[in-house]
């Protein structure tokens, strides 16, 4: 249980954040991702597959972490 003494302790995003928010900026990262890898990386053969694992891992992390 948790009371008026127990200290949370802040994530690493700068901004205050509720479950929400915190996977609102995992779907932003992940399309951002996805797109900057389309246009950069993908016409040197490297598959879409990889920035879509990435930006899973990613977003996993700002939401459990953030």
């Amino acid at each position: 249980m948790s009371g008026p003494d127990d200290k949370e302790k802040p994530g690493f995003l700068p901004i205050e954040t509720n479950a929400f928010d915190r996977g609102f900026i995992a779907v932003v990262v992940f399309i951002a991702l996805n797109l900057l890898w389309m246009r950069f990386l993908e016409p040197l053969g490297l598959s879409l597959y990889i920035a879509s694992a990435i930006s899973i891992v990613l977003g996993w992390f700002i939401i459990k972490r953030g």
